[in-house]
């Protein structure tokens, strides 16, 4: 099956910790933003693809038993000999969840345009990339410039997280790099506490607003437990956050983005898009980890029924 969604980025191995038991005790999982994106795709019944690199190692090996489990093509994902397969570790405190990465050098970050399979692009519906994509390496950075005209010459729409990781670049390019981006965008997809640093703006509308007038075609800003905001250049929408009991919000942004894609699909409706993927966000966040949590198409209409839908108009 071509996937109706390819998804071009970094997988890594995610070691989340169980401060509960002992904190100590570290569970092995997935990660890697633009993978859960993949992942959460799927699990709404939409056909995803994945691009990118892992090491010929015991970890690439089981992300790519992850993909084939879940159902998300992979046919474009090589293991190379030179270079390992990225790790992050998740630890919790009073002010959340925070991360350690051990991913310079990656395979991941070793891709080059070189890599990309042109007709799988080109055939697809949505490309989807993420920022931190481009943060990784120059020649990461290279290869999602390359996808983003492979798509444009071939009316596949862009979706674009603008994932804001300083331990990557540093402020400067990363405003330059998005900023660049931004205007190629369908459906941006960023967050609020990025946004604050990387617009310098506090007002969720008053972002969405300068994401508008910077090119994007539509703008789903997360705004957490407090719910996303959808804007195109003829409506904007506020959906309020969906009361669930949190365990761990590691990944919930990617889910929202997946399920927005995947429903999008189905009726090209921005609105029920949102609703349909801020809920679906809301129950990624009732397990450990950013993968297994992900909530399938089932979990997410039978949620959304027992659930009230607060939307206001902004």
């Amino acid at each position: 099956m071509v996937p109706e969604i390819v998804c071009l980025g970094e997988a890594l191995i995610e070691m989340n910790q169980l401060p509960e038991k002992d904190p100590r005790l570290f569970y092995s999982s997935f990660g890697g933003d633009v993978s859960n994106v993949a992942v959460s795709i799927a699990r709404q019944g939409s056909a995803a693809g994945f691009l990118s690199l892992v090491g010929n190692d015991l970890f690439g090996d089981q992300l790519l038993e992850l993909w084939q489990k879940e159902g998300v093509n992979h046919a474009h994902v090589s293991k190379i000999q030179d270079a390992s397969t990225g790790i992050y570790f998740v630890t919790h405190d009073s002010s959340g969840h925070n991360f350690s990465y051990f991913r310079k050098d990656s395979a991941a970050s070793q891709i080059t345009p070189e890599h990309l399979p042109y007709t799988y692009i080109a055939s697809a519906k949505v490309l989807h990339i993420s920022a931190i994509s481009q943060a990784i390496s120059p020649s990461s950075n290279n290869t999602v410039n390359a996808a983003i005209q492979i798509a444009n010459k071939n009316d596949v729409l862009i979706s674009y997280d603008t994932n804001l990781r300083l331990k990557l670049w540093s402020l400067e390019l990363a405003r330059e790099t998005i900023q660049k981006t931004i205007p190629f965008s369908d459906f941006l997809f960023p967050s609020l506490e990025d946004s604050i640093i990387l617009t310098e703006l506090t007002e969720p509308t008053d972002i969405v607003e300068y994401y508008l007038k910077n090119g994007a075609k539509l703008v789903a800003l997360k705004l957490g437990s407090e719910g996303v905001l959808v804007a195109n250049k003829d409506s904007c929408y506020k959906i309020n956050g969906k009361v669930v009991e949190t365990v761990d919000a590691t990944g919930a942004g990617d889910s929202f983005n997946g399920a927005f894609l995947s429903e999008w699909l189905r009726h090209g409706n921005p609105l029920e898009s949102a609703q349909y993927a801020n809920a679906a966000a809301a129950l990624s966040t009732t397990g450990i980890g950013a993968v297994e949590p992900i909530p399938d198409r089932l979990d997410v209409e039978n949620f959304l029924k027992s659930s009230s839908n607060q939307v206001c108009k902004s």
